[in-house]
């Protein structure tokens, strides 16, 4: 497989590798709806609130559509837009250049990124993100031009004609090189980098996992903790959160599990969702996001430029004072006029649910806001030049609603069974997806891998052979019995992070007392073994075995209905991506 790409053959001026004080001044010359807060740091307010996965397409033949997890393009349609593309670069004049690697040691790519100056804010947070050359290169190496394995082309101010929203992301696999049209959002750079990743070490024999991953300190022994899970479910809490004699973050969202069993890291900083971020809950986020040195995107910004991570209904007042932004990213004026007037009410375009009608989004601030922290800004980060092997490895299932009865914590009793759950990816959708909500199933919580969803559990179960001793587990991060509604109602119990540590802090320690549940035969806590007295001090019994809610409330018939619809619906879902059969029997 040759790799190497040739240099950007745009007609411009390249700023290559700006300093980030020349980024941040760049960023307030030309990026629109930003602003400096009174951390001293840039909160970028924009037009897109998530990541746009429909609107996303592989560069292939349609009649190869099945080898691919999302949509497909042809290059004839996909080089018109590409092309529209460069027009839009050479008329702007310049175009800011990143080059740097994801991750460290044998197995760090080169890569690069390139961005028209609106996105400037974008070039500074990936280039946070990425690790420079001199962290990986000789001296001698460092003199050479730069030859990246992948790179990815964005322009927000670009539009993209005929399709969709007048966006798109496309994605050449052959060529390596991703093209952002129209997105200002930056988990499209980001992902767009991570995407090509997970091709390129699938095909080397290995695969990327969608996982944070901490050092954990037990016994004097050190080991890596490795945790898959979905935007909203509480990955990178659980990341930062403390095991052990002493836990040390390594990596935020994504690793790599190589052909022997080796891991590797991509990323040299954290993306994190600062929804009702606390300091009391989450020092290492809270403070990541309030140092100087982070990027800002989406968090709520007050008068006197402090920031209000809970705020979600915004009142005419509030519309007034952000009424620029609001429009410069996409909210229509006549709404916005109307809303300050007091001709239209919150309540008239709000639903009970907190979901606004279509033209009327400004009135509800996005709970996917987010900070894009370097690592040196991370409290008691890791030695990543220093891994340790991992030996822990589960997902996060942010279970909610009426039938929410997964246990806080699971192990699994084999690979192939862990391999069956990780595949389900199962969880709610959370603000992150927009206005959709409900129960979700994203294969290993992956939605960047661009294979074929059904390849990856059984290349896991294959790698998994060269990891000895990995432990399995799943942690329920939600609810049990309902939502928050409930909860406050009395009538459902709320997984806390106090839960979710102990939890894990049991496991790593090895002091939990485990039994075969029933019903799906992975692991749950013995809630009757003295052993687990000390846990039961911390969870409630009902957390560790969700069907002891159920009873206790009369509900048992609606847990046995759950049972019965979850085997049926698992299998089913496993087998719409062509599962082994050996994985699906783990149902």
């Amino acid at each position: 497989m040759k790799m190497g790409l040739e240099p950007p053959s745009y007609n411009v001026k390249y700023h290559i590798n700006e300093s980030q004080e020349a980024l941040r001044d760049l960023a307030m010359k030309h990026t629109p709806a930003i602003v400096k807060t009174a951390y001293g740091n840039l909160d970028k307010i924009t037009r897109l609130k998530a990541r746009q996965a429909n609107k996303t397409y592989i560069i292939a033949p349609e009649s190869d559509a099945d080898k691919y997890s999302g949509k497909v393009m042809s290059r004839e349609k996909a080089e018109k837009l590409i092309e529209h593309q460069k027009r839009f670069i050479e008329k702007s004049g310049h175009l800011l250049q990143v080059d740097g690697y994801q991750g460290l040691g044998k197995h760090a790519i080169p890569v690069q990124w390139l961005y028209t100056l609106e996105a400037t804010n974008l070039a500074a947070m990936q280039q946070i993100l990425s690790f420079p050359r001199s962290e990986v290169e000789t001296e001698e190496q460092i003199k050479r031009p730069h030859r990246p394995y992948f790179r990815v082309v964005m322009t927000p101010g670009c539009d993209a004609p005929g399709m969709e929203g007048n966006l798109v992301m496309l994605v050449d696999l052959e060529n390596w090189i991703t093209y952002v049209i129209g997105s200002d959002y930056f988990g499209e750079s980001k992902k767009g980098m991570l995407r090509m990743l997970n091709h390129y070490v699938y095909l080397q024999g290995g695969l990327v996992m969608h996982a944070g991953c901490k050092e954990i300190s037990v016994g004097g022994k050190r080991i890596a903790m490795g945790i898959l899970g979905l935007s909203g479910t509480g990955k990178t809490t659980t990341t930062f959160s403390k095991q052990g004699e002493l836990t040390r973050p390594i990596q935020d969202d994504m690793i790599a599990i190589w052909p022997e069993g080796e891991v590797s890291i991509t990323e040299n900083g954290c993306f994190a969702k600062t929804w009702d971020l606390k300091e009391e809950a989450e020092p290492t986020i809270y403070h990541g996001t309030v140092d100087p040195s982070a990027w800002i995107e989406n968090v709520y910004f007050n008068e006197d430029g402090t920031f209000d991570f809970a705020k979600f209904a915004l009142a005419p007042e509030d519309v007034k004072r952000l009424k620029k932004i609001l429009i410069d990213t996409g909210a229509p004026e006549e709404n916005v006029e109307k809303y300050i007037n007091g001709e239209v009410k919150y309540d008239d375009v709000v639903d009970e649910n907190g979901i606004p009608e279509d033209g009327w989004d400004f009135v509800v601030w996005t709970q996917n806001g987010r900070s894009i922290i370097p690592m040196h800004a991370i409290d008691n980060a890791a030695d990543m030049t220093d891994l340790p092997p991992l030996r822990s490895l589960g997902i996060l299932n942010r279970d909610e609603g009426k039938d929410a009865a997964m246990p806080g914590i699971v192990r699994f009793t084999s690979p192939l069974r862990a391999a069956a759950y990780f595949m389900l990816g199962e969880t709610s959708k959370t603000s992150a997806a927009g206005k959709e909500r409900g129960k979700t199933r994203s294969p290993f919580t992956q939605p960047f891998f661009p294979l074929a969803f059904g390849l990856m559990p059984a290349r896991f179960s294959e790698l998994v052979k060269k990891l000895p001793g990995l432990t399995t587990w799943l942690m329920n991060t939600g609810y049990v019995g309902g939502d928050e509604k409930d909860r406050q109602a009395g009538k459902a119990l709320k997984v806390m992070i106090r839960h979710s540590s102990a939890m894990l802090e049991a496991m790593v320690r090895d002091e939990i007392k485990w039994k075969i549940d029933p019903d799906f035969g992975y692991e749950i806590v013995d809630v009757d073994a003295p052993e687990n007295a000390k846990l039961l001090e911390k969870v409630p019994a009902e957390i560790l075995n969700p069907k002891l809610f159920y009873e206790k409330n009369g509900r048992l018939d609606e847990y046995n209905a759950w049972v019965k619809k979850m085997k049926a619906d698992r299998v089913e879902f496993l087998r719409k991506y062509n599962v082994p059969q050996e994985i699906q029997d783990q149902l």
